[in-house]
């Protein structure tokens, strides 16, 4: 059952904090549940008061890093983080949530997953606890929306990749003679022009344990926002057209004149499905260059040599425009916060995402940009980082990666299969056909 919205005077971090320097130890627990409810809050789970649950992808750097975002809110209100990271995100948490244990939140890398249990009444709306006033402050109405289902805000935006960025070694560019594509058939001529030099044009490597796929799902994406309008782009996300559509056809073709040809990528299609994403780009830094061009999102610099320095040793373009009237569109992605238990401890800690400094924090780690709009772009870790940045606060035309944004079932489901059957050599449109049947029919 949703919780309905409390006006206060001060913010639940203000309050809870209060409350912890106010009270001893040994009555804390009952103290806060008490005082809180008598202010209308809605009363706490008594063995859960000291800490708050977070599941997400992140491990290794990635939790260091969210636990030095949320050490702020840690040290006001002496609330405790308890987090577990899993690459087995997608799997596991519809597990723990139909078993009866949810984490108190969730961070999803995938907002279909997040609507799929939004709309089976697992989660709970954040705009029923917060104002819409704090959030419109915080976030462009465009991020609101993407976090908006059935008219109900159920997310905070804590981190943003920029997907359509092709990376390059600037030092083999110039030795080689390379010059910047800024129109896709720039871009193929240098590949063709890469391999009559004796070189390799592109790494790709889409092998991530249970989600190998999605490197590629991106690629179609990518594809689909340079080919058709961004309104044919939101209704194949909706599902109001097919994946055997003409268009996604197509999408997939232009796809594979680059995964399929042998000439283009390092490894060939073998190595397209074996090579992890996050290694994948490791052939830029060799001499000679094993490979002079990488496409992914802003946080693959988090998995690049230690001694690689960005903007010296690598740099970014955006993905080139295939077609002239439709510009350069950008493919973003993100981690959005959903909660499950909306406890006082759960509220607050949303209501800290919602200003600047968790989102500082984040970007200044590099691999990062924030959408919030009170951000200080020199918090970003380097030129390149705030470069994106800008790029994305000038952009006409912004989509969020569509396999995110579908059901659950296809979106991390038959497509990723789908992309690792179509790599393999599966037909064109036995792929389209299989992909397609995984949409729900309800």
């Amino acid at each position: 059952m949703f919780k309905p919205k409390v006006a206060v005077g001060a913010s639940l971090v203000e309050k809870i904090s209060e409350l912890r320097v106010k009270f001893l130890p040994s009555t804390l627990v009952l103290s806060l549940s008490l005082i809180l409810v008598s202010c209308g809050f809605p009363q706490a789970k008594q063995d859960n008061s000291n800490k708050i649950t977070i599941m997400g992808v992140g491990v290794e750097h990635a939790e260091e890093e969210l636990r030095e975002a949320l050490a702020p809110f840690t040290e006001k209100t002496g609330i405790a983080i308890e987090y577990e990271g899993t690459s087995e995100f997608a799997t596991l948490l519809p597990v723990r949530v139909a078993s009866g244990n949810p984490p108190d939140i969730a961070l999803f890398p995938q907002p279909g997953l997040m609507a799929d249990l939004a709309r089976e009444g697992d989660l709970v709306p954040i705009d029923t606890f917060l104002e819409k006033s704090q959030l419109t402050q915080a976030y462009p109405q465009e991020w609101l929306d993407l976090s908006t289902i059935d008219g109900k805000i159920y997310g905070i935006w804590v981190k943003t990749f920029l997907k359509s960025l092709v990376w390059y070694n600037p030092q083999a560019f110039a030795a080689a003679g390379y010059q910047i594509p800024t129109t896709w058939q720039e871009m193929t001529d240098l590949s063709d022009q890469i391999v009559a030099d004796g070189s390799v044009p592109w790494c790709l490597g889409i092998e991530n344990s249970s989600a190998t796929g999605w490197v590629g799902t991106d690629w179609i994406e990518d594809i689909m926002l340079r080919t058709v309008e961004p309104k044919v782009y939101d209704q194949w996300v909706q599902g109001q057209i097919t994946f055997e559509d003409p268009v996604v056809k197509n999408a997939f073709t232009e796809f594979g004149k680059i995964a399929l040809n042998p000439k283009y990528v390092a490894g060939g299609t073998t190595g397209i499905i074996s090579i992890p994403f996050g290694d994948s780009p490791n052939s830029l830094f060799e001499n000679p260059p094993g490979c002079y061009l990488h496409r992914q999102a802003t946080f693959i610099t988090s998995f690049f040599p230690e001694n690689v320095v960005v903007g010296k040793d690598v740099d970014v373009f955006p993905l080139p425009s295939l077609k002239k009237e439709l510009g350069v569109p950008l493919l973003v992605g993100g981690e959005i916060v959903g909660i499950f238990n909306d406890t006082p401890e759960v509220q607050a800690l949303v209501e800290y995402l919602t200003t600047a400094e968790p989102h500082e924090i984040f970007v200044s780690k590099g691999g990062y940009i924030s959408p919030h709009k009170q951000i200080n772009l020199e918090a970003y870790p380097d030129d390149v980082t705030k470069r994106q940045a800008e790029i994305l606060a000038q952009a006409e035309v912004v989509r969020f990666d569509g396999s995110d944004m579908m059901p659950g079932a296809v979106g991390t489901g038959t497509f990723w299969t789908g992309i690792v059957d179509y790599v393999g050599g599966t037909d064109v449109d036995t792929v389209l056909k299989n992909i397609q049947e995984g949409w729900p029919t309800e």
